[in-house]
């Protein structure tokens, strides 16, 4: 090797070295060590820690809570990912075109998403209290009696739901709305000559070219919906009676209520191989169908 190209090497590596030991520190062997505590007991005062193997995977086998957790979290991600990626694509082909007080709707449709969480769960506990809550009011100017939106276990799981759409549709809309900007205004133009309608020029020409932002979008849609936390700490607390108990909050409670350490890798363990296996299925049969330009 001769003196200029090492000198680049190093340089580059030089370069690269803070940023790798921060990733290496903060990032990969929080997850080793995760992985390796898994296999292991959480220490007590007069009983240190020491390897089990997979006891605390059993121990999840017959937890009711984590299955219901688990449930909770299949359900939440149902309700937000393709309702909140519906929205966003809609709202980017409506702010694209030239309408009236399209900068305003834009602003408006992404406002939600520059409020901190803790902010957003606390103007939608306003919304849902009951007999005074906005939506309170609102129905009972219709003379219908509100329920108990986030004391009922049957419309609990259905109200963060929604607080969770609301915050992220807006998000997403930006990725939307950069891509449909790079689409070529002359496909639009042949279209219309074609006598293609509105409909016809979105699902046949449109779409497919979105195909490799929607690809992202959703990859990101399903991370965000196995890693809430924060308006479920401030609006429920995962009740009641563990309604809506996520998986990533029951983690929470496992190791830094119960101070369970040991059995919280356990849960990590599981929440990051179904990320994984997620990410795989969706780049595996997805992918296929991403047309790159």
């Amino acid at each position: 090797m001769t003196t200029a190209p090492k000198r680049a090497w190093i340089h580059a590596w030089l370069m690269l070295g803070p940023s790798l030991a921060l990733l290496v520190a903060f990032t990969h062997w929080p997850a080793v060590a995760t992985i390796i505590e898994s296999f292991y007991s959480t220490p007590r005062p007069r009983r240190p820690t020491r390897f089990i193997g997979g006891g605390n995977f059993e121990q999840m086998l017959t937890d009711p809570v984590f299955w219901q957790a688990m449930v909770n979290n299949v359900w939440f991600a149902i309700g937000t990912i393709p309702v909140s990626i519906a929205l966003a694509l809609l709202m980017a082909v409506w702010v694209n075109d030239r309408i009236a007080g399209r900068t305003l709707a834009r602003m408006a449709y992404f406002t939600p998403t520059v409020l901190p969480m803790i902010a957003v769960a606390n103007i939608w506990l306003f919304f849902y209290t009951p007999q005074y809550g906005l939506l309170a009011q609102i129905l009972g100017t219709f003379g219908i009696v509100s329920p108990n939106w986030l004391g009922s276990k049957d419309t609990a799981l259905f109200a963060v739901t929604v607080v969770a759409v609301w915050k992220e549709a807006g998000f997403f809309m930006i990725f939307y709305l950069a891509a449909l900007q790079t689409i070529s205004p002359s496909l639009a133009e042949a279209a219309a000559l074609e006598g293609a309608s509105r409909w016809t020029y979105f699902r046949r020409i449109q779409f497919p070219l979105l195909m490799p932002t929607t690809l992202f979008v959703l990859v990101n849609a399903v991370i965000g919906a196995f890693r809430t936390i924060d308006h479920i700490f401030v609006m429920t607390r995962g009740g009641p009676d563990n309604a809506t108990a996520l998986l990533l909050y029951y983690i929470y409670q496992v190791g830094f209520s119960f101070w369970d350490t040991g059995y919280a890798a356990a849960l990590t363990v599981v929440l990051l191989a179904l990320l994984a296996l997620i990410a795989l299925v969706q780049y595996g049969l997805i992918e296929r169908r991403v047309h790159y330009r």
